[in-house]
């Protein structure tokens, strides 16, 4: 029955967060010692749920992730999906192109208490970039 509730947890987390952009609802929903595993840096890395959310939503305002498969097992859940998103702001030193992107993700969650303790992430960022032209596609 855990496995069943942690999953609700990070779906909602998903829909309230990174479907509606509700980031009041980070409170709620994430732990104060959260740790972001898949973050470029510390600043994102520890406790910095809101901040990346900030980060991203300037880079894709229409962000969303649809899930397409999640599996649960004790306190750790993970979903697979594709985020989709226009590129609105600047992207690891790439001006805003207007591009719409659709990239494939997995992310892996540890619940505690009801609340994301942690977060893992395979992203498919290569594939982003170049929908976002400027990277070179292999023929």
């Amino acid at each position: 029955m855990i496995a069943k509730e942690n999953e609700a947890v990070v779906r909602r987390y998903i829909e309230e967060v990174w479907n509606r952009h509700d980031l009041d609802a980070i409170d709620g929903l994430v732990s104060p010692g959260y740790v972001n595993h898949a973050a470029n840096t510390d600043e994102y890395r520890h406790g910095g749920a809101r901040r990346i959310w900030e980060w991203l939503l300037s880079v894709f305002p229409d962000h969303r992730f649809d899930v397409e498969d999640a599996v649960a097992d004790g306190d750790t859940v993970a979903v697979r999906g594709t985020m989709t998103g226009t590129h609105e702001g600047e992207l690891f030193g790439v001006p805003p192109t207007g591009e719409r992107v659709a990239a494939r993700q997995s992310h892996w969650f540890r619940v505690a208490n009801g609340k994301l303790t942690e977060h893992w992430a395979v992203r498919d960022d290569l594939g982003m970039m170049r929908q976002l032209g400027v990277m070179p596609v292999q023929e």
